[in-house]
């Protein structure tokens, strides 16, 4: 889009009403009215700034005026009305003037076909990387509108840990379509309704921007539940009007006692959102009356001191609930909020939530991170950097580092969006905070990543536990590492922060692609032997030729590449030998006589070269999951494209349909001399349906060093006996039978064997 008609990013006009030149207002006389209001009332907002930066914000909005021209909201409005209500809502948090205009211009890009370099080239980089950040991903190509929405959340997230100017941009953005869901088509409130409880409203609430969460949450569930909300409104209405008069006298009696003590607060009485009364009725199985968190009472008071002597007042007037009391003064939310709550015993019994901070504490509780454009110079900066989710936004950085998937980013990011938290310490008492939930291997990856990457072992509190132990309040947490320690898959059922999570999944999955490329190598080398020709060295003339001229016939291919296909039964060896012969052949370089004769050798009298698996420095395999091969088991190795080298046991059925369809894809394996490491087996339990017959068996499984991974019950109700599945992680076949001989000794067992798919 070519900005002609704008030669200067600052007019000398206050409150321009933008014509495009040589052309007359496209809008009616009612719709002009309508938007110069609009923007007389957003210009009055603004005052807060410096005359420069206004001008530039008039420039910014006659930039987005026409560029919205002719377009209409589904409420036949223009739809310039949405980028100014947008802006207004960032200047009520005082923002600066790179971040109104990126509010006026956030859909210019995606709407208009505005590029970046029409908004840097009149407005800078600062407003074009802001407008850039608030762009959806509409003109990709993607799968599923799934995949198109997690694209877009991961740039938007992305350039919110750059510039958190983005997401309270985007914010506004949401709460305004939010508050005109009504106009929109039906069908579509569902899916707003329920992506705003689930990433916008987390956020904001995670960024300690109270107000916006409460009325995001609360349009939400208008939406999604219209008819629910309507019912609980009316009744919430009809509680308000029984309990008016017992909210007066409370906040009356709380008056009174402060002033008696020449405490100086402020009283503000505070309401329960529709949202958290459902949710409450919901999650605990209430009904509307049990409900008593509807009414409570916020004090403001001048210093922290008087908070703590507040409590004591706000208790000596009313009896306090015993185990309702919560410090977060002393012990801050992850989001930045500080106050002291606790419940009081009001008249008739009815229980009052009290919140106790002082008047900069509730600024913060209500406009969190955008506190720092309102106060900027009443010196809340340093606590913004110090609690204000500095560390979180951070951590989406990292995040991105470790997915390379945008769902996988999504999901992890999803997961750091709840502010529940534990408090736990370091040897050297520094506080750590993570999600309720979290383990010991959470704790190690938000110390640094090295640490979650090797650790090896943990104590709590001076004890030694396992690693998925779930951490509680005050304990204090000690990693041990090991070199030679490594991620292991079975974390990712247990760890709950994204960071942990990510990191966890991107080191299996370089794990995979480096024992990929080693089989790759070891396929390729045994086949090259074949044909008579010693492995070609990564650094000779000729193998860095031999290569080149591979990467030709293939697509541009690496060598790298070309080993990983081989290693995932992509690429046959033999046939990438085949080729490789030629070439060497080319070069004058024959067979080797000695290699090949061997070579022969060695596979004379029906011995063919396999590979070991299952040992410390065994080839990187799969253990088929329908067979479950063990140590000593007799197996074969079937190369499976795009898996790679897969391991049966020999009488599979499934391997021998394999096999029957392509013999090619059979490779000779034998088990290494030293097996490591536990495997998984699956053993079918037919066992009487009595009281304690389970526990009686899982007793001897225990007994037997054998770890239960799975347990599926496969005949159920009052049959006189179930049929269970039970999947285990043990040493070999032997440990296998012995496992079974002792389950067969149990009374309750009917019947036990080795489980083998069909």
């Amino acid at each position: 889009m070519k900005s002609a008609g704008l030669t200067s990013p600052y007019p000398t006009q206050q409150t321009p009403v933008f014509l495009v030149q040589g052309e007359s207002d496209a809008l009616t006389p009612e719709h002009r009215l309508l938007v110069n209001q609009a923007y007389a009332d957003f210009s009055r907002m603004i005052e807060y700034l410096p005359e420069h930066d206004q001008q530039r914000v008039h420039t910014a909005f006659a930039f987005a005026e026409r560029a919205h021209s002719g377009q209409y909201r589904n409420s036949g409005e223009p739809y310039i009305t949405h980028p100014i209500a947008v802006a207004a809502l960032c200047s009520q948090w005082h923002l600066d003037a790179p971040a109104l205009m990126a509010a006026l211009m956030h859909d210019a890009m995606e709407d208009c076909g505005v590029t970046r370099q029409d908004i840097e080239g009149l407005f800078g980089d600062d407003v074009a990387e802001l407008v850039d950040g608030l762009t959806k991903l509409e003109k990709l190509e993607f799968h599923s509108r799934e995949e198109n929405q997690a694209q877009s959340f991961r740039k938007m997230l992305l350039a919110m840990a750059k510039d958190v100017r983005v997401i309270l941009i985007k914010l506004a953005d949401r709460t305004h379509n939010m508050r005109t869901l009504s106009v929109a088509p039906r069908n579509k409130w569902g899916r707003i309704s329920r992506e705003t409880l689930e990433i916008y409203a987390p956020i904001s609430n995670r960024l300690g921007l109270n107000a916006t969460y409460r009325e995001l949450q609360e349009l939400s569930f208008q939406h999604l539940h219209p008819w629910r909300y309507q019912t609980l409104s009316k009744a919430v209405e009809k509680v308000k009007s029984r309990r008016r008069g017992m909210a007066d006298r409370i906040q009356a009696e709380l008056e009174k006692a402060f002033a008696q003590r020449q405490l100086k607060v402020r009283l503000l009485e505070r309401e329960q959102t529709l949202y958290k009364v459902y949710l409450q009725m919901t999650s605990k199985g209430l009904s509307f009356a049990k409900v008593s968190d509807i009414f409570g009472v916020q004090v403001l008071c001048d210093s922290v001191t008087d908070c703590y002597t507040g409590l004591g007042v706000v208790h000596q007037t009313y009896r306090p609930v015993p185990g309702y009391f919560k410090d977060y003064i002393a012990s801050p939310k992850p989001n930045g909020y500080q106050s002291l709550h606790t419940s009081l015993l009001g008249p008739s019994s009815v229980e009052v939530e009290v919140e106790l901070r002082t008047e900069m504490m509730h600024v913060v509780a209500e406009t969190g991170i955008a506190a720092h454009w309102l106060y900027q110079s009443k010196g809340l900066d340093r606590m913004l950097a110090d609690s204000l989710n500095g560390r979180w936004l951070e951590s989406m950085l990292e995040i991105e580092h470790s997915s390379n998937d945008a769902s996988d980013f999504l999901s992890d990011v999803k997961v750091d969006l709840h502010p529940e938290s534990v408090y736990v310490f370091t040897p050297k008492n520094q506080i750590v905070t993570l999600p309720i939930g979290a383990t010991v291997v959470d704790f190690a990856y938000a110390i640094h990543s090295n640490v979650g990457d090797h650790i090896a072992a943990a104590q709590v509190n001076g004890s030694v536990v396992s690693l998925r132990t779930i951490l509680k309040n005050g304990d204090t947490i000690e990693i041990l590492t090991s070199d030679d320690a490594r991620p292991h898959p079975g974390w990712l059922e247990f760890v709950k922060t994204g960071r942990a999570r990510s990191r966890i999944r991107n080191q299996l999955k370089n794990a995979d692609q480096q024992e990929t490329l080693g089989l790759g190598h070891k396929l390729l080398s045994q086949a090259m032997r074949v044909a008579g020709y010693a492995d070609l060295p990564e650094t000779s003339e000729f193998s860095q030729a031999v290569w080149q001229q591979l990467a030709v016939l293939h697509q541009g291919k690496s060598r790298e590449q070309m080993l990983q296909e081989i290693g995932l039964g992509r690429m046959i060896a033999s046939e990438l030998v085949t080729q490789i012969g030629q070439l060497l052949q080319g070069m004058g370089l024959k067979p080797d006589a000695l290699v090949l004769s061997k070579e022969r050798l060695m596979t004379s009298g029906g011995a063919p070269v396999v590979l070991a698996v299952g040992g410390a420095d065994g080839a990187p395999v799969r253990y088929a999951a329908c067979c479950r091969p063990l140590p000593g088991d007799v197996i074969v190795g079937l190369l499976i494209s795009g898996k790679g080298l897969e391991v049966h046991r020999k009488e599979c059925s499934v391997a021998a349909r394999r096999l029957k369809k392509d013999t090619s894809t059979a490779m000779p394996v034998e088990w290494s001399d030293e097996p490591v490491g536990d495997f998984e087996a699956a053993i079918l339990l037919n066992l009487r349906n009595s009281k304690g017959a389970l526990a009686e068996a899982s007793a001897v499984i225990a007994q037997s060093e054998v770890n239960i991974l799975r347990i599926d019950m496969l005949e159920e109700g009052r049959l006189e006996a179930i049929e269970i599945r039970i999947t285990v992680a043990l040493k070999d076949a032997e440990h296998l039978e012995q496992l079974l001989k002792s389950l067969r000794r149990v009374r309750a067992v009917q019947r036990v064997e080795r489980y083998l798919a069909e």
